[in-house]
């Protein structure tokens, strides 16, 4: 990871919409999910990228072991 320091406005941006990137968080850290097939348009079931995920993912039939397929890129900041 290059400890690049991601504030949540710059993660709103990579929401596959505004920007091309593909970005979400959890647990602090920020993932790119740009290349992840089921992450097109920024949408992945009922979430969306750009956000903090951490309060969403006990609702998901996954554990935080997704999160290792993806490129950590940055820890989030207030």
């Amino acid at each position: 990871m290059s400890g690049k320091l991601i504030t949540r406005a710059q993660l709103a941006l990579r929401n596959g919409q505004d920007k091309p990137e593909v970005w979400i968080a959890y647990l602090g850290n920020v993932y790119d999910a740009t290349e992840s097939r089921l992450w097109r348009q920024g949408k992945h079931y009922e979430h969306w990228a750009g956000q903090d995920l951490t309060d969403e993912l006990k609702d998901a039939p996954h554990t935080e072991k997704v999160f290792e397929r993806l490129a950590l890129i940055g820890k989030l900041i207030d």
